[in-house]
């Protein structure tokens, strides 16, 4: 566990804070898009993102290597660097209120404080090959599941610190994670096209296959009732596994070559999609079997992941340095 102190870390590898540009109406109406550049100095290779207490939106800037915070009613960026030869993929808010990201330029899990804004890191034990750390969530008992692209699931034990990294089944693949309203952890495998759910006391992983084959599971999300919503990159559908049914249902996104990037489903049980190949976020409820198509306002926004909190649904974009949001209430 390797402790930075937020003001001498920001004097070395700097901080910025400038205005943003908001880019539609400052009261958007619901179901409407509203969209801000991200007023930085440097590019920051926005990833994935997280709503932060305090009414802000946590990012990870990938390219420059910090966490971003923007605040909505401003516009206004700041960027806390992370440490040296970061390169940050995933961010969630953790039960403690700080922002947990998986850093994959450090090998690294890295904690947040926050407000204070405290860098903690928690390497991956020594040895440890490069995993390409990709997203996280945590369990029912407060520790913290993440996934390395390269063949690894591991944990940090919050209480002690102590991180464990096992070999992922089939190698190569572990991409986006989640946690059910149980507590309990489910994977997906992006080359492996499939899911996995963890035994949280042994942590070794026990794969489901989906019915579709090689669909390149992406990204999965619990809803309400512990059922796996899985975004399929290959085979443009979405898929839905009932673990207590032991059943699968699927879903093919519309248009001619879609391309299901991320999937959230938030607080009402919609289930929410980045549509690559048509630029679009696309919404899907369960109940009407119904998709509604959301087109972006620019080109090649490359919606990478998807998080929200009750009312709202937050989108990075990549392609484009904006942040976007739908409001659902």
């Amino acid at each position: 566990m390797v402790l930075f102190n937020r003001r001498n870390m920001l004097g070395a590898l700097g901080a910025t804070a400038l205005a943003g540009t908001l880019t539609s109406p400052a009261l958007a109406q619901p179901g409407k898009m509203q969209s801000w550049k991200l007023a930085t100095s440097r590019r920051t290779g926005i990833h994935d993102l997280a709503p932060a207490p305090d009414g802000g939106v946590w990012f990870t800037a990938q390219a420059s290597g910090h966490l971003g915070w923007f605040e909505p009613k401003t516009g206004r960026t700041e960027l806390i660097a992370l440490g040296s030869g970061s390169s940050p993929h995933g961010v969630i808010q953790g039960p403690d209120k700080a922002a947990w990201v998986t850093d994959g330029g450090q090998n690294a899990i890295v904690r947040v404080s926050w407000p204070d804004q405290k860098v903690q890191a928690f390497p991956l034990p020594a040895g440890t090959p490069y995993a390409n750390l990709n997203t996280c969530a945590f369990d029912g008992a407060g520790d913290l599941w993440f996934t390395g692209q390269s063949g690894y699931v591991g944990k940090v034990a919050v209480k002690t610190g102590e991180v464990s990294v096992k070999q992922a089944p089939r190698g190569r693949g572990p991409y986006g994670i989640c946690t059910t309203p149980a507590g309990e952890v489910w994977w997906c495998s992006l080359a492996g096209s499939f899911i996995a759910h963890i035994d949280r006391r042994t942590g070794e992983s026990t794969v489901v296959e989906p019915p579709t084959p090689k669909q390149g599971a992406r990204r999965v999300w619990s809803d309400s009732k512990g059922r796996i919503w899985v975004s399929e990159w290959n085979s443009g559908n979405v898929s839905m596994h009932d673990p207590q049914a032991n059943t699968w249902r699927t879903w093919k996104l519309p248009g001619d070559s879609p391309k299901t990037y991320a999937v959230y489903v938030d607080e009402r049980d919609t289930v929410w999609l980045a549509e690559w190949g048509s630029n679009a976020i696309v919404s899907f409820d369960a109940r009407t079997e119904k998709f509604e198509r959301y087109p972006m306002p620019r080109e090649s926004t490359n919606v990478r992941q998807i998080l929200g909190r009750a009312g709202e649904v937050w989108l990075p974009e990549s392609g484009t340095e904006h942040i976007s949001v739908i409001r659902t209430a």
